[in-house]
């Protein structure tokens, strides 16, 4: 599969351009168009535990698409739900990812995506504690609110990124998560800033430059009767704090 993004940087649409017979995974809701001759099939991977653990715990939708190209080849077009830039995220056996909740929307043959449990970190930051791995051979796709930063930290490098900007990370990245201003509540809640990871070199970590919690409790304030709503966990969770202005 290769990746090619379009109409970047706010409205990026990332076309999957598949060789003869090869399959895609996306997400529900995630495609756009897609070339001629290319066949889907749509199924709850797993079975209906699997699939509610993605949708419930994971942030992603019950049912999960393989689009399978025709023998001339074909393509695909996705996108997430906020404006943004899909990022592709290269996956080896070596360095599987966890994905926040919510963002994968694809992934190419020979990388599983599974839910998991990102750690007491993630469900106090804010991210509902649940998220994806991907592992295995191949690219990983996440949606991005805004622009993408990939952040490279070398043995020793250390840095601090908001939860509600943090997209991917290395698996075998050491963090940490804190008040903005440690030990001190108030002065967390003063600055405007609440939790925070730090992060450890080396790996990879990748960030989003909009924070979608922060978004929905905006429209949640400015629109009338829509009251802001805790713990939205990422896109996925976007739906109901937006009072149906968009969802997957």
């Amino acid at each position: 599969m290769q990746v090619q993004l379009r109409h970047n940087p706010s409205f990026t649409v990332a076309r999957c351009v598949l060789a003869p017979g090869e399959p895609l995974r996306v997400e529900g809701g995630a495609m756009i168009a897609m070339s001629a001759g290319v066949t889907l099939s749509a199924k709850s991977e797993g079975g209906v535990m699997a699939g509610l653990k993605r949708s419930v715990l994971g942030g992603g939708s019950f049912f999960v698409t393989t689009y399978t190209a025709p023998q001339q080849g074909g393509w695909v077009d996705i996108a997430g739900v906020l404006p943004g830039d899909p990022v592709s995220i290269d996956v080896t056996p070596e360095r599987p990812f966890f994905l926040r909740r919510g963002s994968w929307i694809a992934n190419s043959h020979g990388v599983q995506v599974d839910t998991q449990w990102g750690g007491m970190a993630n469900l106090f930051g804010g991210e509902g504690g649940f998220g994806f791995r991907a592992s295995g051979q191949g690219e990983a796709l996440v949606s991005i609110y805004g622009a993408v930063d990939i952040m490279d930290l070398e043995a020793g490098e250390q840095v601090t990124i908001d939860t509600g900007h943090v997209v991917a990370y290395d698996l075998s990245m050491q963090f940490k998560m804190r008040r903005a201003v440690e030990g001190r509540s108030i002065q967390s809640m003063k600055s405007g800033e609440g939790w925070v990871f730090d992060f450890f070199g080396p790996g990879r970590v990748l960030l989003q430059s909009r924070n979608p919690e922060a978004f929905a409790q905006w429209v949640g304030e400015v629109a009338p009767g829509q009251a802001p709503r805790e713990g939205l966990g990422g896109v996925g969770g976007m739906a109901g704090g937006l009072g149906g202005m968009f969802g997957r």
